[in-house]
């Protein structure tokens, strides 16, 4: 067993307080995810809730970071994918907040790579709400996989240039009809940092994880603290052209040529299921009022609000009507987001209750979809754990 780092907590904030367990339920629920479904070769879930006027954060875990390696525990960090978004959209919200940006301020104005391109005059709502017209995803990785230099003016141009064929002439108000867009989220954590003239990693942490007491980071920033991480983290897939499997660097292949080591606003964080359960304590206390140093129900309805067109929301995504992966045991008020790499977060405001499912379902192949089949149940159980936890 290697030594946890405790970082201390930043002398001018205040840490969300909660109470945080390992129980046998939970074990279970984690075992079910690797034996059951076959999802991937380990899982830590959780599951908080409030109780007596505290929150309380349940875990468990089960299997194996790799083939005959050690155990994975509570507090093994995962790369979150794209559970990265609320994190990013929520220091967006703190940049609006302090007056460093406005969510209609367009891309191009912060920008340069996004000028003479479709996108120019896109406000970055839409990019935080995958309206703006963008495709999902361009293979802006891929000078490095033919062993060519990586341009990243060029890449940055290139995704803002990446307008859908559909989707001409300005902006609608509400913005283009919704697509999952990584290019969006990527433009939009270089608008961030070039807003704020800080690093993105640096706005994240500042922002949100400091002021809720959260661990999560980009593998940077873990290096810098636990000279274990290495070791410790739960690796993801087998990918020759970056020499084999991947551990304590980006899955994502866009995330590591635009940003190595650090973080980019899709993807790049690395975390406990009790960093992401943190966040989602954090949100609901804002919207239940008991918080607002941090951010207001103001501050934060333009990023959980419902919008038309579907269930994406702006850096959360809403429960689907049916066949939702976040179970049928939440309120149909539930918002979180999945991650590529076995990662998810689900929020239910009416139950007070989040839950976190973390798994290497990439390892070694990104071939298995068992995680599909996964997710509802393990949702459901921990829903259902939650909400009976919090009623006695």
């Amino acid at each position: 067993m290697f030594p946890v780092p405790q970082r201390p907590p930043s002398p001018d904030r205040a840490p969300l307080s909660c109470l945080i367990g390992r129980t046998v339920e939970l074990d279970a629920i984690a075992r079910k995810a690797v034996v059951q479904h076959h999802a991937a070769p380990c899982a830590v879930v959780a599951s908080a809730f409030r109780s007596h006027g505290a929150w309380h954060i349940a875990e468990g875990a089960y299997g194996v970071l790799y083939p005959s390696g050690p155990e994975v525990q509570p507090e093994s960090p995962f790369d979150l994918a794209s559970v990265t978004k609320p994190f990013c959209a929520l220091t967006l919200a703190r940049l609006v907040r302090n007056g460093l940006v406005t969510l209609s301020t367009p891309l191009g104005a912060l920008v340069q790579e996004a000028l003479g391109t479709p996108s120019a005059q896109i406000p970055i709502e839409l990019l935080l709400a995958h309206r703006s017209g963008l495709d999902g995803h361009r293979p802006l990785y891929e000078p490095l996989e033919q062993g060519r230099r990586f341009d990243r003016y060029q890449a940055l141009q290139q995704a803002a240039m990446a307008r859908r064929p559909e989707c001409t002439g300005p902006a609608p108000v509400d913005g283009f009809p919704p697509t999952y867009s990584d290019l969006g989220y990527l433009l939009l954590g270089e608008a961030m940092a070039r807003a704020s003239a800080r690093p993105l990693d640096a706005l994240v942490q500042s922002e949100v994880c400091e002021p809720i007491g959260c661990d999560a980071a980009p593998a940077r920033s873990w290096r810098q603290r636990d000279p274990y991480f290495d070791l410790r983290v739960v690796p993801t897939e087998d990918v020759p052209w970056r020499a084999g499997v991947l551990r304590g660097v980006v899955h994502d292949e866009n995330a590591w040529a635009l940003a190595g080591y650090g973080m980019c606003a899709h993807a790049g964080l690395f975390g406990s299921a009790r960093d992401v359960a943190r966040l989602g304590c954090a949100v609901l206390d804002v919207l239940a009022g008991r918080t607002s140093s941090w951010l207001s129900r103001a501050d934060i309805d333009p990023l959980i609000r419902k919008r038309p067109g579907g269930s994406l929301r702006a850096g959360f995504d809403g429960k689907s009507p049916a066949g939702s992966s976040a179970g049928s045991v939440c309120s149909d008020e539930t918002f979180g987001h999945l991650g590529f790499t076995g990662t998810s977060l689900w929020i239910d405001p009416v139950h007070s209750v989040v839950v976190v499912l973390l798994t290497n379902r990439v390892h070694p192949t990104r071939a298995s979809d068992a995680i599909r089949r996964a997710r509802p149940a393990v949702h459901d159980d921990l829903f259902r754990f939650g909400i009976e936890a919090a009623s006695r």
